[in-house]
């Protein structure tokens, strides 16, 4: 087979994002890997197309010139990674773009295996994370600045402006993972006793919460 073309683990593309058991993104042991996926319906982790095959296309992505659809924070959050832009496969990192509206949050989250670095493209956006001993850095960074959020820490941003704000994110992961803090609180099926203890919260309070965090398959 041509240099390239041969296969190993890490140079795959799991199919459906399924999530990695390494603590970090492993080296590739070529210069890139594009999935040739007319093997997806077939295998778990598909074959990298042969190197003679891939084009110019195959690294450039254009799903992010407009926000994507807000969410009842104000949200917009359009990832790129290997599923949705397959020329970043093996190359160790992913991005997203987000947009704010006047007021909008992107909730305290956190990414499990990347760290992230944010630069404003417009706007003005209140952004921090906490570290391990519950002390913020949080600051309103301007359009041309640029933030890192240190790996696995707790962060957030809101727009503090009166016009949209957008961002761009980068993870040294091309799965970095996401956990958003209401949800895996009130959304996980955590026991509710164990809830009302830890919160001081009454049992209605945490149904409350519940019916807006848990899935809305787990409340049928």
């Amino acid at each position: 087979m041509a240099a390239g073309h041969v296969l190993g683990p890490e140079a795959a593309l799991p199919l459906k994002s399924k999530e990695s058991t390494l603590s970090s993104d492993p080296d590739p042991v070529q210069d890139f890997c594009i999935p040739n996926t007319i093997y997806a319906s077939k295998l778990t982790l598909v074959p990298c197309k042969n190197p003679k095959l891939v084009t110019p296309e195959d690294f450039v992505f254009s799903g992010i010139k407009s926000p994507g659809n807000f969410s009842d924070t104000g949200l917009s959050a359009i990832p790129v990674n290997p599923s949705t832009f397959p020329g970043l496969n093996t190359l160790g990192m992913s991005f997203v773009r987000a947009d704010l509206k006047p007021g909008g949050v992107n909730p305290p989250h956190s990414h499990p295996r990347a760290t992230e670095t944010v630069y404003v493209v417009r706007g003005k956006v209140y952004s921090g994370f906490v570290d391990s001993t519950n002390r913020v850095f949080a600051k309103v960074i301007e359009r041309g600045d640029v933030m890192v959020f240190p790996r696995g820490l707790v962060h957030f941003q809101m727009n503090v402006g009166k016009s949209p704000a957008t961002v761009f994110g980068c993870f040294n992961s091309q799965n970095p993972g996401m956990q958003k803090i209401p949800n895996v609180v009130f959304g996980s099926g955590i026991n509710d006793e164990l809830l009302e203890k830890a919160f001081g919260l009454s049992l209605g309070q945490i149904s409350t919460m519940r019916r807006r965090f848990l899935p809305r398959k787990r409340l049928n």
